[in-house]
């Protein structure tokens, strides 16, 4: 694989003084192209309480071609749903990544439900990108005595085409991070067993849902029947945890992510821990993506 280099250019999209929604922030965009060929942003936009909806904003670019800023369209959704919403009136949509799925005709938005039992992944469908459609949370059948269901979860995307199953059927695949008791970094860090903890529990995996035996009822885009542990922490910079980033992108070298991974730095002069993100990226195999072809 030939070397590449990312160059920093600055922010696009801050805080929007005296907005209410962006009070504690706007982070975490999703970014596709919509039909019209734009570049659309899908940022979390945080109001007071960290109670968090999808904003849409249009990316604008300056002569040189390079991204500068954004206008800004509203919001894609917000908590209304059972599964966003808690009982004391906080919850939260965060988080989202946009897919276009060539073989469902329309964009897959994975986000995270901030619901009242933890964090889990939604899905929702939209032909334009301003028009969204709830399907619901994500549900995953055990894999051997792992169990999916009642664990936080997040980080998820799509593929954006049909993807061989374990048994070479086409489906529908998507990259999610199960948060196993004790696995957060939070609770590893300054744990020197950490490493004894089984590396199932604290991984990027990767899901498939049967296509070929897909109904006309978009909600069962959500049951994922069959599992394969994707990747483990191996590196130091991402000891403690790695979980996904951008959805898939399709190369001459095969599926493109960046993904982040999480280790523990000391302060200086001080004898507190922190917590450091770094980002890196893998290579999957086009034909099988459950196999790394490469990883930085």
């Amino acid at each position: 694989m030939t070397g590449f280099r990312l160059q920093r250019l600055g922010l696009i999209m801050e805080p929007e003084p005296g907005n209410p929604h962006e009070v504690e922030g706007t982070l975490n965009p999703a970014a596709v192209r919509g039909p019209d060929g734009q570049l659309y942003l899908f940022p979390r936009l945080v109001a007071r309480g960290n109670y968090s909806r999808i904003g849409i904003a249009r990316v604008r670019f300056n002569d040189g071609g390079d991204p500068c800023g954004v206008e800004r369209l509203g919001v894609a959704l917000e908590p209304e749903a059972d599964y966003e919403r808690r009982a004391d009136g906080s919850g939260g949509c965060e988080d989202p990544r946009v897919s276009f799925v060539e073989p469902l005709g329309h964009y897959v938005m994975t986000y995270t439900a901030l619901s009242p039992r933890g964090p889990r992944i939604a899905l929702a469908i939209s032909e334009d990108l301003f028009h969204w459609k709830r399907l619901g949370l994500a549900t995953f059948l055990p894999y051997q005595d792992i169990e999916f269901d009642g664990v936080d979860n997040k980080d998820a995307s799509v593929f954006p085409v049909a993807v061989p199953d374990p048994t070479g059927q086409p489906a529908l695949a998507i990259l999610h991070r199960p948060l196993f008791p004790g696995t957060r970094p939070e609770e590893k860090a300054g744990d020197p067993a950490c490493d004894s903890i089984d590396i199932h529990r604290e991984s990027i995996w990767i899901s498939y849902r049967d296509m070929a035996i897909e109904s006309r009822e978009p909600c069962h885009l959500c049951h994922f029947t069959s599992h394969h542990r994707l990747a483990a922490p191996e590196a130091l910079w991402e000891q403690l945890k790695i979980g996904g980033g951008t959805p898939p992108v399709l190369t001459r070298h095969g599926w493109l992510i960046v993904y982040h991974g999480v280790s523990e730095t000391a302060e200086s002069g001080n004898d507190g821990r922190r917590l450091r993100y770094s980002a890196g990226v893998m290579i999957l195999s086009r034909e099988n993506p459950g196999v790394i072809h490469y990883r930085c």
